[in-house]
């Protein structure tokens, strides 16, 4: 099911249409009406007065913007939002499950405003009561806030920010304003008491931070690609492909060895030194012995991805030994 709504809430033709008088969106089956399963299998529509009567704490999000906003970045918008709030309450409250409705509430010329209920509940004897919803809502937003500033100065921490997942929910965040010049994205936590509404913690950014986001995230991704380096000093390799021909420092030499310390698989090389590929060379162009017969004794960066190495850089020869047969 699909619903426009414009400013009034009515239903109206499938559009997304932005002009001087109105911004009609097109959203999908959480507008106005979220449907549950009663005990019994039956199916029943909870409304969203039902939603304010029940949950004192929402989040609402806003994007004020002057130019359209395409349908896909709009609706990424709040799905990445809904991803990066299940992360946070799995991984902050164990034993915790979110079930974020997503509600349209204001429609108007430049502005759309969408109400958030996040649906946290509990195992028990864990007990979530309205002022710890608030609590984490607030909590949320401030650490979303902090995760987009470091995203900005690209100040990542460890482990932060390192799957594709999380980098795709961050872009589809920035994208939904990154092209309109006066756009923004605002965040708040809010809290209803006696008919009135309360703003405990929000986040904005506009469409120049957005743009320098997307950015940054594509770099991320990049650098996430690049294999990473490991040391290690004084292990044992032995030849399993040779290559008599000289290789430029740092480019694959198309040979192949086996370092049993740090793989069972043979791996390609690369020479980190001039100094470490002419002794090597000289081992397999000038000595007496098949250089399948020996060992060298070296220092390797070992470039690993996704947690398994997949070459060497041999940075230092410390010695060749004969291998016994």
């Amino acid at each position: 099911m699909h619903l426009v709504l414009d400013n009034r809430g009515q239903n109206r033709r499938p559009a997304l249409e932005h002009n001087r008088n109105t911004l009609t969106v097109l959203w999908g089956s959480y507008l106005g009406i979220c449907r549950e399963m009663r005990g019994n299998g039956q199916m029943f529509e909870k409304s969203y007065a039902q939603f304010m009567r029940e949950q004192r704490a929402l989040l609402t999000l806003t994007l004020d913007t002057d130019e359209p906003v395409e349908l896909g970045d709009f609706i990424g918008a709040f799905t990445s939002l809904a991803n990066e709030f299940d992360r946070f309450v799995e991984t902050e409250y164990p034993g915790a499950h979110s079930d974020p409705k997503m509600y349209v509430k204001e429609v108007r010329h430049g502005s759309i405003e969408a109400d958030i209920f996040t649906g946290v509940k509990a195992i028990a004897p864990i007990v979530i009561a309205h002022i710890d919803q608030i609590m984490l809502l607030e909590d949320f937003v401030r650490r979303w806030g902090e995760r987009f500033k470091a995203i900005l100065t690209g100040g990542y921490a460890k482990g932060q920010l390192e799957s594709s997942s999380e980098l795709k929910d961050w872009a589809d965040t920035a994208k939904a304003i990154a092209s309109d010049p006066a756009a923004s994205h605002t965040l708040k936590a809010a809290y209803f008491e006696d008919g009135k509404k309360e703003i405990r913690a929000s986040f904005i950014f506009n469409a120049s931070q957005a743009r320098t986001a997307l950015q940054n995230i594509e770099d991320r991704k990049k650098a996430l690609a690049k294999p990473d380096h490991h040391a290690h000093e004084r292990v044992l390799m032995i030849f399993t492909r040779s290559d008599i021909n000289d290789a430029d420092v740092g480019k694959s030499s198309g040979e192949r060895v086996k370092i049993e310390e740090l793989s069972d698989k043979s791996l390609s090389i690369m020479y980190g030194s001039e100094v470490a590929e002419a002794r090597i060379k000289h081992e397999i162009r000038d000595a007496d012995e098949n250089v399948y017969k020996k060992g060298f004794v070296v220092d390797v960066l070992v470039k690993v991805r996704s947690g398994k190495p997949v070459a060497y850089s041999i940075t230092n020869v410390h010695d060749v030994l004969d291998l016994p047969d």
